[in-house]
């Protein structure tokens, strides 16, 4: 089983009180679906672009938001295709937020096989072993466990984080931090490890409560240091897993990572407190009443009175066929109406007393 060695220091301590106060202000303020979408869909770019520029992906910020939008960039298409997939990705861990299910060894390769693959469908570990070297000397930065420990590994690691989850004896921010530090260590890949990893703690993250909307985005944190970043997840006297990194103290990592989750949640604040002062509507209990999917198709409608079944498939990341059934049902809650019933187009439009949601 999965035994870190970590301790909550006073600087954690005083991290985990930021995050609870700030979470707390965010659930209590004034807000509407058009602060929600503007606070989202910045978290959301920043969080793709940085956590693909980590990896060494080298579209800018204001491309990235390009790309979502359907842009090409000649001879950048694979740093387009990992920004397309690292956004379905994040669509997926949203949709899972009120799911009440444990996390399972299904769910983290989904998330690698849609992060890395584009693929709605998990992938499997790796059949050999697998190196880190330093790009300009060559030499040995990490050797991960052997591929026979890997399942194992993985198997301990989500058992534990699952269990954590249901227990309630640890702090979320701390069950992530520690998820995302170890599935780092285990290295299951070839690559996509380190987006795999900060998905996964973004989804316990959600699952625990902690998601705030879906506001903030802990990748800028990351990427502003990366040698901050990288030192942090060195823990260990050796670059050789088994030579004394497994029983090493975490406390660096979950330090790091608290402090970094304080800094998101602290900015997501002090927007979401002066959107709310220059009057926003609240909305916040009807929009609590939407499931993640319903919330998300909420705002595509922000800007158009109807949409097709295509439409709404593209913003949720789901084939056309699934959401035809999704909106199927949705039509009979009540949540939408039928503007187009033919198959050509299967076009629909909020229901009465949703448009005021999205101010119409």
């Amino acid at each position: 089983m999965f035994t870190p060695a970590f301790r909550i220091t006073p600087a954690i301590t005083r991290a985990l009180m930021q995050i609870e106060a700030c979470r707390q202000a965010v659930l209590e303020l004034p807000i509407d679906v058009a602060l929600l979408q503007s606070l989202r869909e910045t978290a959301r770019v920043t969080s793709i672009h940085f956590s693909t520029m980590i990896e060494g992906n080298r579209l800018t910020e204001p491309q990235v938001r390009e790309v979502l939008q359907g842009a090409r960039f000649p001879g950048r298409e694979r740093d387009e295709a990992e920004v397309r997939n690292y956004f379905r990705a994040l669509a997926w861990v949203e949709i899972q937020a009120d799911t009440q299910t444990r996390i399972s060894i299904a769910d983290v390769k989904r998330l690698h096989g849609l992060a890395f693959h584009g693929r709605n469908r998990g992938t499997p570990f790796r059949d050999g072993q697998n190196v880190i070297r330093d790009t300009g000397s060559g030499r040995i930065v990490y050797l991960p466990p052997e591929t026979p420990d890997v399942p194992g590994l993985m198997r301990d690691l989500i058992a534990w984080a699952a269990a954590e989850l249901a227990s309630e004896d640890l702090p979320a921010p701390v069950i992530a931090a520690l998820a995302h530090y170890q599935l780092a260590t285990i290295h299951p890949w070839y690559d996509g490890n380190g987006r795999t990893a900060r998905l996964l703690a973004t989804l316990i993250l959600q699952r625990a409560s902690y998601g705030l909307k879906g506001l903030y985005s802990l990748d800028a944190y990351y990427a502003e240091d990366l040698p901050g970043y990288y030192r942090a997840l060195a823990v260990g006297p050796s670059h050789n897993d088994y030579e004394g990194r497994a029983e090493a103290d975490f406390t660096g990592f979950v330090g790091y990572f608290c402090a970094g989750m304080a800094e998101a949640f602290a900015k997501v604040r002090a927007a979401a407190a002066g959107a709310g002062s220059r009057g926003a509507k609240d909305q916040a209990a009807r929009l609590r009443q939407l499931d993640p999917r319903q919330r998300r198709v909420l705002e595509l409608f922000r800007g158009k009175a109807s949409a097709t079944s295509v439409e709404i498939a593209a913003c949720l990341g789901l084939k056309p066929r699934t959401v035809v059934a999704l909106c199927r049902g949705w039509v009979a809650e009540g949540f939408l109406e039928m503007a187009d019933a033919s198959r050509r187009r299967r076009e629909y439009r909020l229901a009465e007393g949703f448009e005021g949601l999205v101010g119409r």
